[in-house]
């Protein structure tokens, strides 16, 4: 899969630019599928805030960029209506539009419902993560961001090989700081990075290259 990893999602020029050239093609003709499962375990985020996110409103934006089409595809349901309704639509989606929430919910249903093994088979699609649809694809995302408590630990799938910390000094997250995430970053044990709303991961054929019009900060392993 191409990745967008992003914190706050397509907040500027730089980032959209970005999610365009992994498309290949303008966001117009392109086909997307949201994914808000992550929300589900997240213990300060419920109904309303899953509505906001395949609806568009308010700070989830991405669904309302203009695409061809877009669905919402509900991890949790997929064990229960069989691979055969369900693979063709990933197969048939141009991008996978992954929100925020638990990331280690968001992993366990990842694999449940049988999405993580078809991954591998999806070499064109693009997957653009926020927050914890991004820090999904990363190896920990560290005891602070677990959220879910049937959790067993921390870790998550190690599509790549850092880790992140999202929404760098966020306004209404005032404990998300450069030095917790220097704290962070050292009980990770692997590279890292932190990285603010405007900042994106972009992962191509193992190539990693920061998109930023804000700041972010590597942590070396």
């Amino acid at each position: 899969m191409r990745l967008l990893l992003t914190s706050g999602g397509i907040t500027n020029p730089s980032i959209n630019d970005a999610l365009v050239e992994l498309l290949g093609k303008p966001i117009s003709e392109a086909s997307a599928l949201c994914i808000p499962t992550a929300m589900w375990g997240h213990s300060m985020l419920g109904p309303v805030a899953v509505r906001g996110s395949v609806t568009g409103e308010p700070p989830w934006h991405m669904p309302r960029l203009g695409w061809a089409s877009v669905g919402v595809l509900e991890l949790t349901a997929l064990p229960t209506i069989g691979e055969e309704r369900w693979v063709p639509w990933v197969r048939e989606a141009d991008v996978l539009l992954v929100d925020g929430g638990d990331a280690t919910y968001l992993c366990h249903w990842i694999r449940e419902s049988g999405l993580y093994d078809l991954m591998p088979s999806l070499p064109d699609t693009v997957w653009v993560g926020v927050s914890a649809g991004s820090m999904v694809m990363t190896p920990r995302i560290g005891d602070d961001f677990v959220s879910w408590a049937a959790a067993p630990d921390d870790r998550t799938l190690g599509v790549v090989d850092f880790s992140i910390y999202p929404h760098l000094d966020h306004e209404s997250m005032p404990n998300n700081t450069l030095a917790n995430a220097e704290t962070w970053a050292a009980g990770i044990e692997g590279p890292s990075y932190a990285i603010d709303d405007q900042t994106a991961i972009q992962v191509t054929n193992g190539t990693t290259k920061i998109i930023s019009e804000g700041h972010w900060k590597a942590f070396p392993a």
